[in-house]
């Protein structure tokens, strides 16, 4: 199985790319249109199906969307005029890693902690509680372990929230918010087994809207 990673650069003329980057609702719209980069009738759950990760980066240049699947994304599916692309399979760096290799890695992640229902009840808590500042490093710390990684430096920088609205087969419309937060750093390989899966996989919550994809890049002064 190969993992696919597609760099989509926005054209700021075009309405649809404004609108999938601007506004409380632009997380949405961009997981609709990225979705539609992939065959249609792939059970409940396409995202998972198709491993579709995704992350806005902000450039020198303006924003980036980065894009990760296990099926090639059909990229001819974008409207006219939406941006510029590139794709290439991420087989040779996932086959390179290797016990005690120094990488770098970015996640945009919503980092929460859930607390039981005794906590819950007692401090009148919801059922996710999101996590900023040493709280949210902490929680990176405990994923990258997880994920075959020894953080060696980490930086952290909120983003903001990804808002989005569920509409359920019975009831009112949901509404989803995940408080998010970068980090980025460099890290040693403790396990390679377990960073493939957690990049195909993904870390945390809101991966349909814009959180989990862990990009790595070998050690040397360039952005993952």
């Amino acid at each position: 199985m190969s993992i696919w990673l597609t760099r989509i650069v926005p054209n700021p003329r075009s309405a649809g790319a404004r609108r999938d980057l601007v506004g409380n609702t632009a997380a949405m719209n961009l997981h609709r249109r990225l979705m539609s980069l992939y065959p249609d009738q792939a059970g409940p759950d396409p995202r998972a199906r198709f491993g579709v990760l995704f992350r806005i980066d902000d450039t020198p240049a303006g924003p980036h969307i980065l894009l990760q699947s296990t099926h090639q994304p059909d990229l001819t599916q974008l409207p006219d005029g939406y941006g510029t692309t590139q794709s290439r399979p991420l087989d040779t760096l996932l086959d390179a890693l290797k016990p005690g290799l120094t990488i770098r890695y970015r996640c945009a992640a919503s980092p929460v902690r859930k607390p039981g229902a005794t906590t819950r009840a007692l401090y009148s808590l919801p059922a996710v509680v999101p996590l900023t500042g040493t709280h949210a490093d902490e929680w990176w710390t405990r994923q990258a372990d997880t994920a075959g990684l020894k953080p060696l430096t980490l930086h952290s920088h909120p983003l903001d929230t990804a808002h989005a609205t569920r509409t359920p087969n019975s009831g009112p419309a949901q509404r989803i918010r995940h408080a998010r937060t970068r980090f980025d750093g460099s890290a040693t390989i403790t396990d390679p087994d377990l960073l493939r899966q957690k990049i195909t996989e993904g870390i945390g919550r809101g991966k349909a809207y814009g959180c989990g994809l862990l990009s790595i890049a070998p050690a040397r002064n360039t952005t993952p």
